[in-house]
C-alpha cells in the first residue's frame, strides 16, 4: 500500500517534537492495518476518514481518504477548529 501526504499535514507534522511525531507515526501504523479504523465523515467532508489518538494530554485528529491501494494523509491537528480548518483546505 502507498502513503502520501498533502503539504499541510507536512507543516503540521513539523511542528510537533520527535516524541510526538512517533505517536503519529504509530497512529498511522494503525490506520496502515485497518483504513476502515478512522469514523467516515459526513456532508461536505464524506470522502475524508478521521482517526483520534492522544498526543500527551491533548486529543489530536489525523484526517484521510483510503482507497484499496492508497493512503493520502490529508491534516493533522487538535480538535479546536480542525473540521472548520480541514473544509476551508479542501474547497
Amino acid at each position: 500500500m502507498i502513503i502520501f501526504q498533502t503539504p499541510l499535514f507536512g507543516k503540521q507534522l513539523k511542528k510537533l517534537t520527535q516524541k510526538n511525531r512517533l505517536n503519529v507515526e504509530e497512529a498511522v501504523k494503525n490506520i496502515l492495518r485497518d483504513p476502515s479504523v478512522g469514523e467516515q465523515k459526513k456532508g461536505g467532508l464524506r470522502d475524508i476518514r478521521v482517526y483520534k489518538f492522544r498526543l500527551q494530554d491533548c486529543l489530536y485528529l489525523l484526517a484521510y481518504t483510503a482507497t484499496e491501494e492508497k493512503i493520502c494523509l490529508v491534516a493533522l491537528g487538535s480538535h479546536e477548529n480542525f473540521y472548520k480548518d480541514l473544509k476551508k483546505t479542501l474547497s
